[in-house]
């Protein structure tokens, strides 16, 4: 229920006192960004500015010594783009890589929903950095905040005839359920800023602002969703988009190559709270099939039954999977069939063989090429011993293709022309891209950002892992493992940004140094993992890793996943549901 009086909004998370007096997204950012006397926005405005695609951050390595000195944090802003499927063009990469070197940290980030990050704008360059990311035909609209975020779509390159269409209605399904309201366009993008944006950015974006213009949310309403929402689109048989931790998913079925319909997947999520076991991650059920030309209104009306349905008081209890857990799959399917007008029909047959990225070239259609790249938990940034940024810049200068974020943090190269093949090999070799040398463990490895910027983080991730996997190759070349793909991810919180609980081997950061280690996640994403050891070392983490990656190495039966090696060898048992995440 949705509060109308101010009792019923009393009873309800802050989250929706803050939706309520907001103004559709307004509250006082344009006050707070005029502000001179801090780099942080108000406390309100800092949680409206996440439906802007913004999250305020401080730089946590600094904060003990600033505080020492009366200081206050040094406030930073990140800034998410929305990139629906993750696709981008030459011309959009260069453009994120000027900004990024202009008024961020002179990183980018790629994250595991396929979008872009930018770490470290200030408040005074926020305006200038939206801007410039809109004159770029890109925005940062709903890519945080309790909305639909950037829709996920598969991007492996040996399936690029399917992908053409599919990522169509993964671009539809974003641009249908994005907010309506005219708050971002008016704080972001004001006459002075439309004036200097090219002559496509600017249809519509007069009558946007237009005071005659009147506010309204068809889909989400003033209160918009208990939680965020998050969409992905999988096609069989990869599924590196994780489909089933997803609170909505569309697994598209074909025949011939051509686009028939779409399984739908519900209820999916990962995020929980150390200590509370009322808090636990969930796969989507498979709850239909329809049409491909009904996929719009099927994510609508899933996405009005989670605005109804909901829970507003207790946001660790508000995202769809409880919904789900709580009313039962037999009621979602009642109640969307009620609001379709038509019943779905039973799901289609699919085959799911793994959720990783295929790295090297591999020809697609019309005499075109893709490669996908290694990087290293998602960071470009140039370096000594690799000029990443550097040799992608020159090679979006050359490309007349797209690129694609996958969602394990990679980057594809694709559409490439055979007259451009040798051009961007000669580039690759130039700037030292290479997969060749890594193991197998690395290359399906994951982490999330963590410290110093992320405010949750308890423990380091992106920064330390790549030193655990050092350590951990040596055991994997030790066992004869390094070319077996094992899925490794860590996260320095529990909220799953990396997917860690759908690992084979996942960490969960607890405390500085110290993290929980779950093992039996499924290779292609269809089993959550369990609890093996809590709050460890990294000297117990290869101390417990050790003989069971030899041991892995030396009974495995043929073709058999780490994964599934741990559950019938008895280290963990099996996850079959949520629930029993902490039995």
């Amino acid at each position: 229920m949705i509060a109308k009086t101010p009792e019923e909004l009393a009873k309800l998370a802050d989250a929706e006192r803050i939706k309520d007096a907001g103004n559709y997204l307004r509250g006082t950012l344009v006050e707070s960004l005029q502000d001179p006397l801090t780099g942080a926005l108000a406390e309100d405005d800092a949680q409206l500015s996440k439906y802007h695609g913004i999250y305020q951050q401080d730089d946590r390595d600094l904060r003990d010594e600033r505080r020492r000195q009366k200081l206050e944090p040094r406030y930073q802003f990140m800034v998410r783009i929305r990139v629906p499927g993750g696709v981008c063009t030459p011309m959009q990469w260069l453009d994120v890589d000027r900004i990024a070197n202009t008024w961020c940290n002179r990183t980018i980030r790629l994250t595991s929903r396929q979008t872009f990050q930018l770490h470290g704008v200030a408040k005074r360059n926020l305006k200038s950095t939206i801007a410039e990311i809109n004159a770029a035909l890109l925005d940062t609209i709903a890519a945080c905040g309790d909305v639909n975020r950037n829709v996920m779509c598969h991007s492996n390159p040996y399936q690029s005839r399917l992908h053409a269409e599919v990522y169509e209605y993964a671009r539809r399904i974003s641009e249908h359920l994005l907010p309506r309201a005219t708050a971002y366009h008016e704080i972001w993008l004001d006459k002075a800023e439309l004036s200097g944006l090219p002559a496509q950015t600017k249809p519509g974006y007069e009558e946007l602002l237009s005071s005659s213009r009147k506010d309204e949310e068809p889909i989400y309403g003033k209160y918009y969703l208990p939680r965020k929402f998050k969409i992905a689109l999988a096609v069989p048989p990869s599924n590196d988009v994780d489909i089933f931790a997803n609170d909505l998913g569309f697994i598209a079925i074909a025949e011939d190559n051509h686009l028939l319909g779409f399984n739908v997947t519900a209820g999916g999520g990962l995020s929980l709270t150390h200590g509370e076991t009322s808090t636990y991650p969930r796969l989507a059920d498979v709850i239909g099939y329809c049409l491909k030309n009904k996929a719009l209104q099927v994510a609508e009306e899933i996405v009005k039954i989670q605005r109804d349905n909901g829970d507003r008081i207790n946001r660790k209890h508000a995202r769809f999977k409880y919904t789900l857990e709580d009313r039962g799959v037999e009621w979602l399917k009642f109640e969307l069939n009620r609001r379709l007008g038509w019943n779905m029909e039973p799901a289609r047959p699919f085959i799911f063989e793994h959720s990783g990225d295929r790295y090297g070239w591999v020809e697609g259609a019309n005499d075109t090429w893709h490669r996908t790249l290694f990087i290293p938990n998602g960071r470009i940034a140039d370096t000594d011993d690799h000029p990443m940024m550097t040799g992608l810049r020159e090679i979006a200068k050359v490309h007349d293709g797209d690129f694609r974020i996958t969602a394990n943090q990679n980057l594809l190269i694709g559409q490439v022309s055979s007259e451009r093949k040798p051009a961007i090999d000669a580039l690759l070799e130039q700037y030292r891209f290479t997969d060749t040398g890594q193991t197998a463990l690395r290359l399906n490895s994951m982490a999330c950002v963590a410290f110093p910027t992320c405010g949750l983080a308890m423990a380091e991730s992106e920064r330390y892992f790549p030193s655990l996997l050092d350590k951990l190759d040596l055991i994997i070349k030790q066992a004869g493992l390094q070319r077996d793909p094992i899925l490794i991810r860590m996260t320095g919180c529990p909220n799953g940004c990396a997917r860690s609980v759908l690992a084979e081997i996942g960490f969960i950061g607890k405390a500085p140094g110290k993290y929980n280690l779950y093992l039996g996640g499924g290779f292609y994403g269809q089993r959550l993992n369990k609890l093996y050891r809590e709050n460890i070392n990294e000297e117990q983490i290869v101390a417990e890793l050790t003989p069971i990656l030899h041991r892995y190495g030396r009974e495995r039966e043929p073709g058999e996943r780490f994964g599934d090696f741990v559950i019938r060898a008895g280290y963990v048992k099996e996850v079959s549901a949520g629930k029993d995440f902490h039995l």
